[in-house]
């Protein structure tokens, strides 16, 4: 039902009242504390921003001064110590540098503020200071065998029927195969150990005979996909920290932090030289002959064969960086946190291999909300959603570097986005040691007259949001969006036009972004993107419903959209078809898929797309009351028709003209929503929330708790309960429920 009629024939009337409960019924019981740290918050749930140790030597009186005027007049909570610059003194690493860290450390325990241990001097993360540090490859000298690898192709060509005889080029060597350019016949020449000369007799037709190699790239970075070289830069930089301060870790120090790290590096051919051994490990067959589809179309086994290749190396990269960071975290009482670099880049496939599993070993999912016309907002629902599918209760954000000197509306405005996105801890950016030698505005402290008034008002809003949202929950969404990394993989290869830093190829077809924006911004109505992996491993059918089977973030869903793809994975689609059968909704947008992610599976794909969707717009029905439809010009118009025919009641619904953006989360049996005004105009308006609860407005701003004006009402089997909101501009509310 349109959700314009659905409020003339529920709200307005009010005939089909069950119960009424007044403004001034008195609140449900919640925890008392919980109530307590919103009026008040401790300290523990302030905003931590990073502290640019910047161009300037650091002494340890300076910097506890530092300390003690940003927890007094500014709220914060503690810092990331981020060493920057080539004049930054003391040494990185050197024992004069830790000296002032432990003083540091030593007056975040007097204040009662937590450090996060940031791994870097510079960043990205991984040198130990040859970037945007001092210049000095540190880890590079210490372990020059540990930097990061790249993937070469040598080629010659042949006329068959002849022989020719080529040079092995210098490197490990992964592959050596031919292809017949028009009939892309491939033959897989790779011998069984490396020669310095090969010799082949070439068969009719025009051949194209590869080499591909694996070599020291030069980058002074550490190699990302090898836990073995990731162990030594932890050695070198989170051990180090372990081995002079251990007291400190678990409580003053809780966390550590990396940045930037990415697979654009090395022109977009990051690789390692064991990706064939651990391939064979884990699919039981040689990745030899697929090579050339990492830069050719190789025939039907394109498809697959990229979703194997590069969906291995994603996996390498999250379990050889992240993971072994992870684990050594876990090992030593703390948590890790960090983002990629480009995560803007719509296909991620050479930037962060794949936006969502780049996390999966991570403890907090990050993304960076940066200036410069870097749109991460479309984003934080990816890594907020790589949380939900993974377990995760925390999403970070390093937030509002190089944004300039931003009026409070826009700082107010990113951070209620982030959060009703999913994101649940901003870490300003930042806090300068030399506040005369800014090199990315803002300068968020107590020195700043644009900001010094008004920001503990604000960090004390965020703490606020912590108290509410930081905690071990679950995401509620009626929608899923099958994350498309499998037609992004399909499409994608090696040297692609756009440039490794922009992602190389452009994957038109992909309207993911899109459809999500659509969703959150325009219609508002909340959802979580499923990866591949998780809809087979973790997700079940239950009646008309897929359920995220999770022990924490448990979630429910009635529609599932498949925006484009060209290619999907078979053993998805199996899952989304029985889904339907069982009397599940299903939107399909901008193209259909026709190939498949697996070896073999194309005409499967192509078979059950034909028996699930009809023509454009068309909604095909099965005798349980499962719907298909495939949407090729999707519009929010268009989106919202389909998903009121496909939705008895959402699971909060806005007047038009009035929507907000919104997050709802359930803890300790409790609903927790967040509403938040993004509009230019006040909204004054009823909410409708499904199911029948008692609410309180828990206003993040002031800290009050107030009983809202509301009615329970039910029709048709329905119940749902109405709530007054009235926001002015970038202002936001909680309301706080039982079920």
């Amino acid at each position: 039902m349109l959700v314009t009629q659905f409020y003339q024939n529920k709200i307005a009337p009010f005939v089909a009242v069950l119960f009424l409960f007044l403004a001034s019924t008195a609140p449900f019981s919640f925890s008392a504390d919980l109530k307590a740290d919103f009026i008040d918050p401790p300290l523990r749930y302030a905003p931590r921003p990073l502290w640019f140790w910047n161009n300037t030597a650091v002494n340890a009186e300076t910097a506890a001064e530092q300390m003690r005027l940003a927890r007094d007049r500014c709220g914060y909570g503690g810092f990331g110590i981020l060493p920057f610059g080539e004049d930054f003194k003391p040494e990185y690493l050197s024992e004069d540098y830790f000296q002032v860290y432990g003083a540091a450390l030593k007056q975040a325990r007097a204040l009662g503020m937590t450090m996060c241990l940031y791994d870097e001097y510079g960043f990205p993360s991984g040198s130990a200071g040859a970037i945007n540090g001092d210049g000095i490859p540190r880890f590079a000298n210490r372990f020059p065998s540990d930097t990061i690898k790249r993937l070469d192709k040598h080629e010659w060509s042949v006329r068959g029927p002849d022989v020719i005889s080529f040079e092995i080029p210098d490197g490990a060597l992964m592959s050596v195969v031919a292809m017949e350019t028009n009939t892309r016949q491939r033959i897989n020449l790779t011998p069984p150990e490396k020669l310095k000369t090969m010799e082949w007799s070439a068969p009719s037709g025009d051949w194209k005979i590869m080499a591909f190699v694996c070599v020291k790239d030069g980058d002074p970075n550490v190699d990302y996909l090898n836990p073995v070289s990731v162990a030594h830069f932890i050695e070198m930089t989170h051990q180090a920290y372990y081995d002079r301060f251990k007291d400190y870790f678990g409580t003053t120090i809780d966390g550590t932090f990396f940045d930037e790290t990415t697979l654009y590096r090395a022109q977009g051919r990051v690789w390692t030289e064991n990706f064939n051994e651990k391939f064979r490990d884990r699919y039981g067959f040689d990745p030899a002959p697929f090579y050339p589809a990492l830069w050719y179309d190789i025939g039907l086994e394109t498809q697959a064969a990229r979703n194997y290749l590069f969906g291995f190396r994603t996996e390498l990269y999250a379990s050889g960086f992240a993971k072994t960071v992870d684990d050594w975290c876990a090992a030593h009482g703390i948590t890790v946190t960090g983002h990629q670099d480009q995560e803007e880049v719509i296909n991620p496939v050479s930037v962060s291999g794949d936006l969502m599993k780049c996390f999966k070993y991570q403890a907090i999912p990050g993304i960076d909300k940066i200036g410069g016309d870097r749109p991460a907002e479309r984003f934080y629902k990816i890594v907020s959603s790589s949380a939900y599918n993974w377990d995760k209760s925390l999403v970070m954000s390093e937030t509002y570097g190089a944004m300039g000197d931003m009026d409070w509306d826009e700082i107010y405005s990113v951070a209620m986005e982030q959060y009703t996105k999913g994101i649940n801890m901003l870490i300003p950016h930042a806090v300068w040691y030399d506040d005369k030698n800014v090199t990315f505005k803002p300068e968020l402290s107590w020195r700043h007259l644009l900001y010094a008034g008004e920001l503990p008002e604000f960090t004390q809003y965020l703490s606020r949001l912590n108290v509410l949202l930081q905690n071990k929950s679950r995401h509620v969404a009626d929608v899923a969006i099958l994350y498309p990394i499998a037609t992004l993989q399909a499409g994608h290869y090696l040297d692609g036009p756009l440039g490794y830093y922009k992602g190389g190829v452009e994957i038109p077809e992909a309207d993911y972004v899109e459809i999500g924006e659509m969703l959150a911004t325009r219609l508002c109505v909340d959802y979580t993107f499923i990866h591949p992996e998780i809809l087979d491993e973790k997700c079940r059918i239950e009646s008309n419903t897929l359920i995220l089977d999770n022990p924490t973030n448990y979630e429910t869903y009635k529609v599932l959209i498949i925006p484009a793809h060209k290619t999907i994975g078979w053993s998805n689609l199996e899952k989304i078809r029985d889904f339907y059968n069982k009397g599940g909704q299903v939107i399909a947008t901008g193209v259909l898929p026709d190939e498949s992610a697996e070896f073999g599976c194309g005409q499967q794909v192509r078979d059950t797309i034909q028996a699930m969707f009809s023509s454009d717009s068309v909604i095909r029905t099965n005798q349980n009351g499962g719907r298909a439809v495939f949407i090729q010009n999707p519009t929010p118009e268009v989106l919202r028709n389909r998903l009121d025919r496909m939705l008895n009641d959402y699971d909060a619904a806005f007047q038009p003209g009035h929507e907000l953006r919104y997050i709802h989360k359930v803890y300790q049996d409790r609903d927790i929503y967040f509403f938040a005004n993004l509009h230019k105009q006040p909204v004054a308006s009823w909410v409708l929330l499904r199911g029948g609860v008692t609410p309180e407005i828990w206003n993040p701003h002031t800290g009050e708790i107030t009983a809202p004006q509301f009615k329970v009402i039910s029709e048709n089997g329905i119940t749902q309960t109405r709530v007054w909101i009235d926001l002015p501009p970038m202002r936001s509310t909680f309301i706080v429920s039982n079920h």
